[in-house]
């Protein structure tokens, strides 16, 4: 490698590590789950690390958050929140960056985020999550 191409690549290598890693393929929201509703060993191995998942944004549960709810299929009400409701293996927490621009609730997104695994309830809203994407983003898909 000659100094004028190392040069010109040097602030690359400099911000790379800085950069956020983007996720592989998107995964399906069933992929998390075995049939008894443990851990897939999916989720284990990617628990920490940032995947993409292909859902639908759930109606909000409050305006102006930055949390919303990843389901497997387009639903126009909240399918989630009656009390004591097992927890369904076909939704995801999600907790953006930014405060959620809400989506049509029968358009598709991706979503990336940092996976996180364990039983959890939001300070603020009460719902009750045993998986989780954090600092995440999402787009349409």
């Amino acid at each position: 490698m000659h100094r004028r191409q190392f040069l010109a690549l040097a602030p690359a290598l400099i911000l790379a590590p800085a950069l956020p890693l983007r996720a592989e393929d998107p995964i399906r929201l069933r992929d998390l789950y075995n049939k008894d509703l443990s851990y897939s060993d999916l989720a284990l191995a990617r628990q920490g690390q940032r995947l993409a998942v292909q859902g639908f944004m759930a109606p909000p549960l409050k305006a102006n958050s930055v949390f919303f709810v990843l389901t497997n299929r387009p639903m126009a009400v909240c399918p989630f929140c009656e009390p004591g409701m097992p927890w369904p293996d076909d939704i995801l927490a999600v907790y953006a960056r930014r405060i959620v621009e809400v989506e049509p609730f029968n358009l598709p997104i991706l979503v990336e985020g940092r996976l996180e695994l364990g039983d959890a309830t939001d300070p603020e809203l009460g719902f009750y999550s045993k998986v989780r994407l954090r600092e995440a983003t999402f787009r349409r898909a």
